[in-house]
């Protein structure tokens, strides 16, 4: 029973568009929702049938009050709904966070001679957009394939056009040099219409298109041109060939849904130009109902930057369809719909989607027992006190007591916890001396104060022998944490040499433990090792990035110091903008100008001092 206060609140809410905002005893905000009518969404949590669904017994057990914000309209309450979500981030209210910004491959037909690139985000302007793409190295692997097609520039027009000779792309095939003459404008535009059409997934248009200007350069006895054209259809033949058609029409996303209890999975998948491109799976926690746990991560996902296709087919209607498909289409600069498809090739896909949301649900509970069951291993066979959920690498990297650096690399029931990885830069140990540094490391992340932030693992893992487990043991109760966490080191295989042996052979990996002499061999590739190792090989990686990140920017330091007008601001730009001596030299020197508090005339200097003589030497 509810306080008669709210319920009086209840009773007196308008049957108009708005937001409401439910708070706890404490005055926190629990949920943020829309309504088309205020009155008929909030007593629909309220009735009489409320108790017994349990998307919201959790929610109304702590709801004490109600306040509201009317709108005039439908779309004015999803914006500010959007607003209140991000600022105050309640409780009940879906949170993306394994959402990304997908990749997509922009193309500017105004600029003279257009090149592909990526980008992340997909503002309001006359460029072309084509994707989404998952990933960097998808979307690379796409482009790679393109420009084999159609060989386009790969570089800035302002680098391109500063070479004397064409580049190394144009000796494969795959850049048609128009730094060099040797491809026209209009014969350039041909090549970017072409490459527009098949992202476009508009092959047949395509292959047309090419066989016709093929046979007229055939009858004009342009043997050589003919020839370029029908390598090219070649090409394009082949990759549609492994591509297979699924609907017909413009771009579209899919989505499917699978529920288990609070678990919701969500599975997009990705049409375009007719053409099953991709997919995307969203696992998430919501305890509300579908519809509105649809509608919210609809919301969140189609924010600014994020490709908006023609088309969003869903598994069931939601209540703010319109309102959402009127913001999209202001977003998108073109109208959006979004529908619930009842039949043919398009239900048939969003009955795809849910059976691989389901899927998708399934495997993950299948590698979480998995991952389970080797933590369990790992438990038993090293004899912790407790099961290492959470497992900690700290690794030192260094030449000769210069850059060095420490990383700390975290994994989370048996995987990487990338947010969670930290990196040092040694500051008060001088020379060569791992020790010394890894005290220095783990006296910051064991700070009091670091504490509170982040939980103690359950294990740390220390890379090397008896004599480096011992000096970290030591370094462990000087902190006061001795006992509180489990500590083990593990020892890299050695090649045992025998003068007789036709082979050399490898001892196999050893752990050891504190008090103990003797390593505890586990089965070589069984899944406790295979888990440490890759921890340990996590931690050096980790630390080698960093360590080289460091030697880079003292490379642009020492390169650059003499020349003129290059003081401490211009040099901490240039390594902010660049970051590495070698991505310095290959920009060009528009790229350099661009860099705050950088004149033209200094960015002159230190593109000759890089390219002439004396950056040479």
């Amino acid at each position: 029973m509810w306080p008669m206060a709210l319920e009086d609140k209840i009773r007196q809410l308008p049957a108009a568009p708005g937001v409401y905002i439910m708070r706890d005893a404490g005055g926190e905000i629990l949920y943020v929702g829309k309504a088309r009518s205020l009155r008929q969404r909030v007593r629909s949590y309220f009735g009489a049938s409320a108790d017994s669904r349990y998307q919201v017994r959790f929610l109304m057990a702590r709801c004490v009050d109600i306040d509201i914000v009317l709108t005039d309209t439908e779309k004015e309450a999803l914006l500010l709904e959007n607003t209140l979500i991000k600022q105050h981030r309640p409780r009940y209210n879906l949170d993306l966070k394994d959402d990304k910004t997908y990749f997509s491959l922009r193309l500017d037909p105004a600029e003279p001679f257009p090149r592909f690139t990526l980008v992340r985000k997909i503002p309001r302007d006359s460029a072309r957009y084509f994707g989404p793409y998952a990933s960097a190295s998808a979307a690379r692997d796409v482009l790679r394939q393109l420009l084999r097609m159609f060989p386009l520039r790969h570089y800035p027009l302002t680098r391109c056009m500063a070479r004397k000779r064409p580049c190394l792309y144009h000796q494969i095939g795959q850049c048609s040099a128009p730094c060099a003459g040797l491809v026209t404008a209009a014969d350039y535009a041909t090549l970017v219409e072409g490459a527009m059409l098949f992202l476009e997934g508009k092959s047949k248009q395509l292959v047309a298109e090419f066989k016709r200007r093929m046979l007229e350069a055939s009858d004009q006895l342009r043997f050589e041109e003919a020839a370029r054209w029908r390598n090219l259809l070649r090409s394009i033949q082949v990759t549609v060939e492994k591509q297979k058609m699924v609907t017909r029409g413009g771009d579209c996303d899919v989505l499917g849904f699978h529920r288990d209890g609070p678990r919701l999975q969500l599975a997009l998948l990705f049409i375009r130009g007719g053409v099953l491109t991709g997919s995307r799976q969203f696992s998430l926690n919501w305890e509300l109902d579908d519809a509105e746990g649809i509608a919210s991560f609809l919301r969140q996902y189609y924010r600014e930057g994020t490709f908006i296709p023609d088309e969003i087919h869903l598994p069931l209607e939601i209540e703010d369809g319109a309102p959402l498909a009127e913001l999209l289409s202001e977003s998108r600069g073109k109208r959006v719909v979004i529908a619930r498809p009842l039949r043919g090739v398009k239900r048939e896909l969003v009955e795809l989607a849910g059976k691989n949301a389901a899927t998708q649900l399934r495997e993950r509970d299948e590698k979480q027992a998995a991952a389970d069951a080797v933590l369990e291993a790992l438990r038993q066979r090293l004899k912790l006190t407790r099961l290492p959920r959470r497992i900690e690498c700290y690794d030192i990297s260094t030449i000769q007591g210069r850059f060095s650096v420490g990383s700390g690399v975290v994994f989370s029931e048996g995987r990487p916890d990338k947010p969670h990885y930290r990196r040092y830069r040694i500051r008060h140990v001088e020379g060569q001396n791992d020790f010394a540094m890894l005290a220095e490391v783990f006296s910051r992340r064991f700070r009091p104060e670091k504490l509170e932030a982040e939980p103690l693992p359950d294990l740390v893992v220390v890379d090397g022998g008896i004599g480096q487990l011992n000096a970290v043991a030591q370094i462990i109760a000087e902190l006061g944490l001795e006992g509180r966490i489990d500590l083990v080191s593990l020892a890299k295989s050695r090649v045992e040499r025998d003068a007789e042996a036709e082979e050399l052979r490898k001892s196999d990996e050893r752990v050891f433990l504190p008090g103990r002499r003797n390593p505890v061999v586990l089965r070589q590739n069984s899944g406790p090792l295979l888990l440490l190792a890759a921890i340990r090989d996590e931690a050096h990686r980790f630390a080698i990035g960093y360590h080289r990140t460091l030697r880079g920017k003292e490379g642009i330091a020492s390169a650059i110091e003499g020349v003129a007008g290059i003081g401490s601001k211009r040099r901490a730009a240039l390594l902010k903008r660049f970051g590495s001596l070698q991505l310095l030299k290959q920009a060009s020197l528009e790229e350099i100008v661009a860099v705050e508090g950088m004149s033209r005339t200094t960015a002159e200097a230190v593109f000759d001092w890089l390219h002439g003589e004396k950056g040479e030497e």
